[in-house]
């Protein structure tokens, strides 16, 4: 907070010298240039006010800088915006759920390019947000890594068991042990997850989308946005996805994927739809969103002036829509080179070399077809970032 104040002050008094620069400015023209055409005069404004030339290579950068536009209004409002709808839901959510056996719901953690701070300039932005899920009071989560060798363990599974609670002492009210009480008894209790969201004893992703939008679509009138945004739920099968719309026509698009965290790392298994043509819905690949926001955080507050990164992220990004090429392997070129290259040669000065070294790094990967994955065996991750001892001691893994 106090840096952004700096930060505002600083850019208060050079827009304010800029203003006064320009009104204090000296007059060189003649009198009888004052009174020329209007038509004249509209000349020599354009030509004052000519954009830099895209064929100028000391240009380029300016060129390129000044048409890569954030959606208005200001996306770090939307964010906050965003975060509060979903904090509000979980507050509701956990006040109804306490007699209840469904997951508990940790604070959404925003992810994907529209939180990291590169989202290219789309009228769709969908604000992508990861909820952690907590195994409920007589119940336990174990996570099962799919085959070995499978990127990113895309068959992986959540196994729900349940567990003895004789011997817990219930501070709120008598819960019956789902295992050592009857189903007579147990009909006064409610549901157990295993008969609610699971399917063989195997967390059910689908089911748990399913649940959460019902959730939302009930829980919606009782949030404070409610009062400016309708709600309407939108088709998605593996995640939450809403979108809110304001009186005057403006759209918020919210998708929430849930995640059971791997151990004490910022690896989740998570309901997000892989590539899979089909995908069962008791599969719960494992998820880097939460280490790469952690990186793209980390290198931001490194660099907190230096934001070039997230402008190279931003370009590529509008370059590569139409083509074969995914936005995440740019994404991992540029994480890549953050860690080879000093952050202070991440300078607005050096936009173009920056941009020619991702493309020469892309061509590279090219050639040899292998582009490693950020996380597999590499030596050069921050330690604020916490990986599986799988992924520490691995070799590189070709994307």
């Amino acid at each position: 907070q106090f840096w952004f104040c700096i930060g505002i002050l600083v850019f208060s008094f050079w827009y304010l010298w800029r203003v006064l620069k320009s009104i204090q400015e000296p007059d060189s023209s003649s009198d009888e240039e004052s009174s020329s055409s209007d038509s004249s005069s509209s000349d020599d404004d354009d030509q004052g006010r000519a954009l830099p030339n895209p064929n100028d290579a000391n240009d380029l950068a300016d060129y390129v800088a000044q048409r890569i536009y954030w959606p208005l209004p200001n996306p770090t409002i939307i964010r906050h915006q965003v975060l509060d709808v979903v904090e509000g839901l979980l507050d509701i959510y956990g006040s109804v759920i306490q007699k209840t056996f469904f997951p508990e719901l940790q604070s959404a953690i925003g992810v994907g390019s529209a939180f990291e701070g590169w989202s290219p300039h789309e009228e769709n932005i969908v604000y992508c947000l990861l909820i952690p899920m907590t195994a409920p009071r007589g119940h336990s989560f174990h996570t099962e890594l799919g085959n070995e060798g499978d990127l990113l363990a895309r068959n992986s599974s959540i196994r729900v068991e349940l567990e003895c609670t004789c011997e817990i002492k219930q501070a709120s009210e008598d819960m019956l042990c789902f295992l050592h009480h009857s189903e007579e008894e147990l009909e006064k209790q409610k549901p157990s997850l295993l008969d609610t969201l699971c399917t063989d004893s195997y967390l059910d992703a689908e089911k748990t989308a399913k649940w959460f939008q019902n959730f939302v679509k009930s829980a919606w009138v009782l949030t404070p946005q409610s009062q400016v945004y309708n709600v309407k739920v939108l088709p998605s099968t593996r995640s939450c996805k809403f979108q809110m719309t304001s009186a005057t026509k403006r759209n918020i698009t919210i998708e929430i994927i849930f995640g059971v965290q791997q151990g004490d790392s910022d690896i989740f298994l998570s309901s997000q739809r892989t590539e899979a043509i089909l995908t069962p819905s008791t599969t719960w690949p494992q998820s880097c969103a939460v280490a790469e926001m952690k990186f793209i955080q980390h290198i931001t507050t490194e660099a907190w002036f230096h934001t070039l990164h997230l402008k190279c992220m931003q370009v590529f990004a509008r370059m590569l829509v139409g083509t074969s090429i995914s936005t995440y392997f740019i994404k991992t070129v540029i994480m890549h080179l953050l860690t080879i290259i000093p952050l202070e040669m991440w300078h607005r000065d050096d936009f173009l070399l920056r941009l020619d070294d991702i493309v020469r790094y892309l061509q590279c990967c090219l050639e040899e077809k292998r582009l490693n994955h950020f996380f597999f065996g590499n030596e050069m991750i921050p330690d604020v970032i916490v990986l599986p001892p799988a992924f520490q001691f691995s070799g590189p893994v070709n994307l």
